[in-house]
């Protein structure tokens, strides 16, 4: 008997790459078609068994609820694999480059997740005495510390949990010290440039909103805030600005801007949403700003969402810094108090509510000050400069072909383009970007901001290195030349390789189907019964 020697195959055979067969199963290798747990999973079965219990009386009266829940009972190895399944379907920061502008999809660090996950983070509760909890006190003050040392101010607020929130919390606090000022100014700026929840914040509490225009470069028209701050004089309760702002570009006048609120008896907001353009380089509280959200995620780099609450703590001046929200930490020479009640505050402290049960999210703030520390304030400072540097990198590598709707000058963090370089191509801005989702990319923001036409807004992130930034900028121009050569099915239909087709998104968002419900039995023919 001897070794075979004869070697197998291992060539694709003659069809090779063009023949794309049907499966029988619908799964296409690991693009793996998933059902929806209802679709396949049983109701008569379960993957935990629990004994019936006798003589429980509930309490819920009318919201008791009356039938069946109906949920699919499924083995363990079921569920797992059909939640891996589903995240395969996912595309996150950790798949590829994620260039949404404004949105700041930034890397998470796994140094932060391993901080997080601590005994002793992880694992404690809100309702647990707080005199259990020294170590997470101390840690929530510290980056409170380092958050008030970055932005030049006085006080934060932790307990809000995302921007928005926050910007409530920011426009609450501006309210209160009006109100102890026997002030009831009822106007507040707001530049047309500004992220929509501003004015959506302002209007909730009762303000007026009133628009700011902006300049043909892209920043605040001072001689219309001017004429606008005149006309509403007496009764301008203060400005809710983005800085950098929402086309990418710093408000060179935003100290001049500052004083003119000021000496008309308001207060300045400013939308910290791109804080993470300039930490390190400049600090808020010195350019003016009484009252600033920070998006944990944004700028330190905290996961976006937070796999639940987020957090965006408000930094305060130290004129609004009294009526900081409940509850907060009191620092005394016995050491760290949570002050919780109204009842336990001091002369100088005017909290004007609580916004939330609890003071916040303590994953996030681990996460965030694991990031500050593990990168130091030279480090904070180079991310700033990185992330501006990458987004002029692709500026530079796609302004030749791309449009830019203010013109060749430098951007901060995130490059604004718009969509006139698609002219008469019949290629429109909502398919270009779908297009770039069958090369592999999330496309970027689109329509955003409304002061620019066909908006296209990168963030590229201080992360990407230079050769992921050159892929960037070589599919970027390679869509764009295939578009203006007229190569319209390339992008009328993207995205073609996706697991789902294209979908209409005014469809889903006017007419959502919220409910699952069973498809009809299919209808058998007599001729196939027979």
């Amino acid at each position: 008997m001897s070794m075979n020697t004869q070697g197998r195959p291992t060539a694709p055979g003659e069809a090779g790459e063009s023949f794309r067969p049907k499966t029988f199963t619908g799964n296409r290798a690991l693009d793996m078609e998933e059902p929806l747990l209802f679709e396949f999973g049983s109701l008569e079965t379960t993957g935990v068994d629990l004994d019936e219990e006798d003589g429980i009386e509930f309490e819920l009266g009318a919201f008791e609820r009356k039938a069946d829940i109906g949920l699919a009972g499924l083995a363990e190895p079921e569920a797992m694999r059909h939640y891996v399944r589903l995240s395969r379907n996912n595309y996150a920061i950790d798949s590829g480059l994620y260039p949404l502008g404004s949105c700041t999809m930034k890397h998470n660090p796994r140094l932060n997740e391993k901080m997080a996950r601590l005994p002793g983070f992880s694992d404690i509760h809100p309702l647990q005495p707080v005199s259990s909890v020294p170590g997470a006190l101390e840690l929530i003050d510290e980056l409170a510390h380092w958050l008030m040392v970055s932005t030049g101010t006085h006080a934060v607020a932790m307990s809000p949990k995302a921007g928005a929130h926050g910007e409530l919390c920011g426009m609450m606090a501006i309210k209160a010290a009006h109100t102890a000022a026997g002030r009831d100014p009822k106007i507040v700026l707001v530049p047309e440039s500004a992220h929509g929840t501003n004015p959506a914040t302002a209007a909730l509490l009762g303000f007026k909103v009133v628009s700011i225009d902006a300049k043909e470069d892209g920043t605040v028209d001072l001689a219309t805030l001017k004429n606008t701050i005149a006309e509403h004089a007496d009764n301008i309760a203060g400005i809710m600005l983005t800085n950098p702002n929402t086309c990418g570009l710093f408000e060179r006048d935003v100290k001049e801007i500052a004083d003119l609120i000021h000496d008309a008896g308001g207060f300045f907001y400013c939308d910290g949403a791109n804080f993470n353009a300039i930490v390190g380089k400049a600090r808020p509280g010195d350019l003016g700003v009484d009252a600033m959200h920070i998006n944990l995620h944004k700028t330190f780099s905290t996961p976006h969402g937070g796999g639940g609450p987020g957090s965006g703590p408000v930094v305060l001046s130290d004129r609004l810094a009294p009526y900081a929200p409940l509850p907060f930490i009191r620092k005394s020479d016995a050491g760290l108090e949570l002050v919780e009640t109204n009842a336990a505050t001091s002369d100088d402290e005017q909290p004007f509510g609580r916004m939330t049960a609890f003071h916040g999210q303590m994953g996030m703030y681990v996460r965030a000050l694991s990031y500050m520390m593990s990168h130091g304030s030279d480090g904070l400072k180079q991310a700033s400069e990185d992330a501006v540097l990458n987004a002029n990198y692709i500026r530079v590598g796609l302004q030749d072909l791309m449009s830019l709707p203010f013109g060749v000058r430098p951007c901060m963090h995130e490059v604004l383009f718009d969509d006139s370089f698609l002219k008469d191509s019949g290629v429109t801005t909502l398919d270009f970007a779908k297009a770039m989702i069958d090369e592999g990319y999330h496309p970027m923001t689109m329509y955003f901001p409304l002061v620019v036409h066909g908006a296209m807004l990168i963030e590229p992130t201080e992360s990407e290195s230079r050769a992921s930034l050159d892929l960037f900028v070589a599919t970027m121009r390679d869509l764009v030349m295939s578009a203006q050569r007229g190569e319209t099915e390339r992008f009328s239909g993207a995205p073609y390789l996706a697991p789902r087709r294209r979908l209409d998104e005014t469809g889903a968002a006017r007419k959502p189907v919220l409910k699952w419900t069973e498809p009809e039995p299919a209808q058998v023919t007599p001729e196939a019964a027979e």
